[in-house]
């Protein structure tokens, strides 16, 4: 009965919609101050301590403190693999977005975004495609890097070989795409790449949310390196 209390406490802390709200919010893999937080679900600062505090205590968050700033972000990569999967099992969501900024910034979303710290949306799986269709990734029976794969990103990305080796987590791992309904790269692959396009200029945010986009030396890059025609595939 232990494995059941314990399973039953962690989907407690997503049993909440504005603790919900605050994890989502954190998929964008940066530090939230509680204040922000507040402001993003709409409920008073001293309700979003009292969450906040439950999310950290249940190991979903971690928090640090700089000054009399306090900042919270979740607290790993199985975190937020955690709530894709959540997201994942709902599917499209039913609600359809009302109003021009709503459609904007869900289009937005749908076209690219960060997944905690991998590109997801239709830019996301148009990489994976292309790495796969160029001999980099090889898809059959779960994502793995191919010996020229690892060959492509410490080189011609330019990643540190030691920064792909030795982590806890895989160094590439699929991840179900919720609107795409397909899989995108995850894990210390998926993680670099990201890093690397943003370095780049290949890839940036727009606002402070999750949606990103493609610029014009990045639009390039795709098409050189991996044949991916932006246009055709719908991600300008």
């Amino acid at each position: 009965m232990t494995m059941a209390r314990d399973v039953a406490q962690l989907a407690g802390l997503l049993a909440d919609t504005t603790r919900a709200a605050f994890c989502l919010a954190m998929l964008d893999g940066r530090a939230w101050t509680a204040t922000e937080l507040a402001a993003h679900a709409g409920v008073a600062a001293s309700t979003a301590s009292e969450h906040l505090n439950r999310l950290v205590a249940g190991g979903l968050l971690v928090e640090r403190r700089q000054g009399r700033h306090r900042y919270v972000q979740l607290a790993n990569s199985q975190a937020a693999d955690l709530l894709e999967a959540f997201i994942g099992h709902l599917g499209p969501s039913r609600e359809q977005p009302r109003g021009l900024r709503a459609v904007g910034a869900s289009a937005a979303l749908a076209r690219g975004r960060t997944c905690y710290d991998h590109l997801a949306g239709r830019i996301g799986v148009a990489i994976a495609d292309g790495m796969t269709e160029a001999g980099l990734l090889e898809q059959t029976g779960g994502f793995a890097m191919t010996e020229a794969g690892v060959s492509w990103l410490t080189g011609t990305l330019g990643i540190p070989a030691a920064d792909l080796t030795g982590a806890r987590r895989p160094l590439a791992r699929a991840c179900l795409d919720w609107t795409e309904r397909r899989s995108h790269l995850a894990g210390t692959a998926g993680a670099h790449l990201l890093r690397s396009f943003l370095a780049k200029g290949w890839i940036k945010r727009i606002g402070t949310g999750r949606a990103v986009r493609l610029t014009e030396p990045g639009t390039e890059a795709l098409q050189d390196l991996l044949a991916i025609d932006a246009t055709a595939r719908g991600l300008l």
